[in-house]
């Protein structure tokens, strides 16, 4: 069957689940067969998606931002703003909060929810001083011994010439170092997109995870084709050439786990998708709760230096 079939049939479990409601009327017997066959075909088509496709999927309309999976997971979540020398960036947000239960810094990439938050957050593309607001709360998480916690969701650093302005490539670079030189533990996760230096610049930590239907690349594949092929068209030609999707960097060693996600994605499933997302951070926090600064320091050196292939000549 055809995605178009799948999409038919889940519009008309939502119509029944809605006359359900309205009428009061019980309608199992016509909706049971229905939702079967609609999740036996998000499996099949979840079963053979290609890498351009799980770049969709990160994209999707509905996929759970970082605050939605904060309102599940955290508590006690105050956001802190301001860079101390410019202004606040809305892109890049963060904040002490307890996760499930665990004093941590958080660092979010957010996207926004709708057309009004996503040009508020430009999509979750940063200027200058969301970073230097995000070296700003590591200096916390250092001081009051906070494990940090980030949650990537960004095609890139903002490329306006108001950023270029303000320094972009050299705050990016400064958030990296400042990460790397963190004494507690960190634990990054991809919950969508994750380009480029804009990504990498919170991406610095001791374990970095990825949910199943995110991306993780040096570059996205509309730019990579703009520039290989000059032509964006050639975009899932150069999602293929990147192997950008979590298999594809679980099996790089780019990252220590893949989090599944619900059967057709994670906007399918928010409560899911999240109870996974926050089983998995929870997890790795604890499996590094045990090391000082230096060991965490040292560890997360040697993963970033280890990554990637070469011979010595």
């Amino acid at each position: 069957m055809t995605t178009d079939t799948l999409s038919k049939l889940e519009e008309r479990v939502r119509d029944l689940e809605a006359t359900a409601r309205e009428t009061g009327q019980n309608l199992d017997a016509a909706l049971t067969p229905l939702k079967a066959e609609v999740e036996r075909l998000r499996a099949e088509r979840s079963a053979n998606l290609s890498r351009w496709d799980r770049v969709q999927l990160a994209r999707t309309a509905g996929r759970p931002t970082a605050l939605d999976y904060v309102e599940r997971l955290c508590t006690d979540f105050t956001e802190l703003h301001g860079d101390r020398a410019y202004g606040d960036d809305p892109a890049l947000i963060g904040g002490p909060a307890r996760w499930q239960g665990t004093p941590v810094m958080l660092l979010l990439q957010q996207k926004g929810r709708d057309t009004k938050s996503k040009i508020k957050r430009r999509f979750g593309s940063a200027n200058p001083e969301g970073y230097r607001k995000a070296v700003r709360l590591m200096d916390l998480a250092d001081r009051f011994g906070l494990p940090v916690v980030a949650l990537i969701d960004t095609q890139g650093a903002y490329p306006g010439i108001e950023a270029e302005e303000r320094g972009q490539g050299w705050a990016i670079a400064e958030s990296i170092q400042r990460m790397v030189r963190l004494r507690v533990p960190a634990v990054c996760a991809v919950i969508g997109e994750g380009g480029s230096g804009g990504a990498l610049a919170i991406g610095v930590g001791n374990r970095v995870l990825i949910q199943e239907n995110a991306w993780y690349s040096v570059i996205s594949p509309e730019g990579a084709a703009s520039i290989i092929w000059k032509d964006a068209g050639k975009a899932p030609e150069a999602a293929e050439a990147l192997k950008l999707t979590a298999p594809d960097l679980l099996d790089l060693g780019i990252v220590e786990e893949v989090i599944p996600e619900p059967v057709g994605g994670a906007h399918l499933d928010v409560d899911a998708a999240a109870r996974a997302l926050g089983e998995a951070v929870s997890r790795n926090l604890a499996d590094l709760a045990g090391l000082d600064g230096d060991e965490l320091r040292a560890q997360r050196a040697e993963r970033f230096r280890g990554l990637g292939a070469y011979s010595e000549v």
